[in-house]
């Protein structure tokens, strides 16, 4: 077992009342890819909410290199190594591709500092380098609204690179891209994951196969199973509140379908 880099436990989070949150147990090890899947309302957003200090729990802990994450705000938690890319991606459509990881570099503080100061080589380097990581060498000089929504999930994601995190929180990653997009962003994150911790939330299964690591299972708050992803697929629990759900209603739709002669 190699070492772990995030440990949780009895963390809850409840809102007027409403449990949110109720893990008992979780952690994580060093360079490991992990995924969150669950249904709707699972507590998944909350969850990455927590772990970088947007949210504060009710209690529980969160333990990353002996320090508690709920203790700490939201600055201290980047400053400690946790990077988060959201759903959508937050990139700044009137730069160049360069300029937008320029901003990110984890030695440039502000816009002003970061467009107008002499380019160290290495930092120069340095950000070649990641662009080359991410798919986007060719496109350094490109206006990034220009960018398709795939390049742009891809240029955040090289953004929180530059910020060297020791845990990166990546939410939902392939929403909205093409087939091709998401394989590529699926191995991406494997190669990553060579130097960093990850914990990805997704929906779409094909390419939580495709990540092919441990996957965790949230619903209503709680922990329903870990595991390998064919054993979350044949786990009774998980069909019954998650995976049979959404199968049952595309069968619903498709016997209306063959019934109506249309939706």
């Amino acid at each position: 077992m190699n070492k772990l880099i995030l440990q949780v436990e009895e963390l809850m989070v409840s809102f007027d009342g409403f449990k949110a949150l109720d893990i008992a147990y979780f952690e994580l090890e060093e360079k490991e890819l992990r995924v969150v899947i669950g249904p709707n309302g699972a507590g998944k957003t909350t969850f990455m909410d927590v772990l970088c200090g947007k949210t504060k729990p009710q209690q529980g802990t969160a333990m990353m290199d002996g320090k508690d994450l709920v203790k700490l705000n939201e600055q201290q938690i980047v400053e400690l190594g946790v990077g988060r890319k959201f759903q959508a991606p937050t990139v700044f459509g009137s730069l160049s591709v360069f300029d937008n990881l320029l901003l990110a570099f984890k030695t440039s503080r502000s816009v002003w500092h970061s467009l107008f100061y002499k380019l160290p080589p290495q930092a120069k380097a340095r950000i070649e380098e990641v662009a080359v990581t991410v798919g986007l060498k060719e496109d350094l000089a490109r206006q990034a609204a220009f960018l398709s929504h795939g390049q742009k999930q891809w240029l955040e994601i090289g953004m929180l690179i530059l910020q060297d995190p020791k845990l990166l929180l990546i939410d939902e990653p392939a929403a909205g891209m093409t087939d091709e997009e998401t394989a590529k962003t699926g191995r991406l994150l494997i190669d990553l994951a060579e130097k960093h911790s990850i914990i990805v939330i997704e929906h779409d299964m094909e390419f939580v196969k495709q990540l092919a690591r441990k996957v965790t299972v949230l619903c209503e708050g709680k922990i329903l199973t870990e595991g390998t992803m064919e054993k979350v697929q044949n786990d009774p629990q998980v069909i019954e509140r998650y995976l049979g759900r959404s199968h049952g209603k595309r069968e619903e739709k498709a016997v209306a379908v063959g019934k109506n002669g249309k939706e």
